[in-house]
């Protein structure tokens, strides 16, 4: 598997030309059960195996449970902020530093699972209270400079969670090749 499939396993994320409260529900659906798969995938995991990563100089399994958490929550708020301001600009965060930090690297998942958990609960019931007014307010980002709908971003991070996801499944995945070959 090459590079690019190892960071992209699910293909980067297209935003729909039209979109339509079809794909609105369908990505608030997916935001809501994505805890339920995350801790499904891990929860046979032991702490060395949460210590493997999908790929060369990516993160681990541990720290990709952590990084779900630290995203959704800084989403959560400027979805929150988006809606009570007029196009604020948000604050963006160094994902990459944040994975590094010894929480992340050595951290007991269970904590970010039930985080996880408790931010999706929180946050599907807001996106599910959204009009179609609301659901058109738009942010700003600093680094871009971009205006970004919250229409948009509800899709985006439906995206991200099967995004990630799917980096969990192709480690264990790539764990249970290596296992195979050993018995032969």
């Amino acid at each position: 598997m090459d590079l690019e499939s190892l960071k992209y396993p699910i293909g980067k994320f297209q935003t729909p030309g039209n979109i339509t409260q079809e794909n609105i529900n369908r990505w608030i659906d997916e935001i809501e059960f994505l805890p339920h798969q995350i801790r499904a995938a891990v929860q046979d995991l032991d702490e060395k195996q949460l210590d493997i990563s999908y790929r060369p100089k990516g993160w681990t399994i541990r720290q990709l449970v952590h990084h779900l958490p630290d995203s959704h929550m800084n989403t959560y708020i400027r979805f929150r902020l988006t809606l009570t301001e007029e196009k604020p600009t948000i604050k963006p965060y160094f994902e990459d530093r944040w994975a590094e930090l010894q929480d992340a690297k050595h951290g007991n998942i269970e904590i970010s699972l039930i985080l996880l958990e408790a931010i999706h609960i929180r946050w599907t019931m807001l996106l599910r209270s959204l009009d179609l007014q609301q659901l058109r307010k738009s942010f700003i980002h600093p680094e871009t400079g971009n205006e970004i709908r919250l229409d948009q971003n509800i899709g985006f991070y439906a995206w991200h969670g099967k995004h990630h996801l799917a980096h969990i499944e192709l480690c264990i995945k790539n764990m249970s090749k290596k296992k195979r070959k050993k018995l032969f």
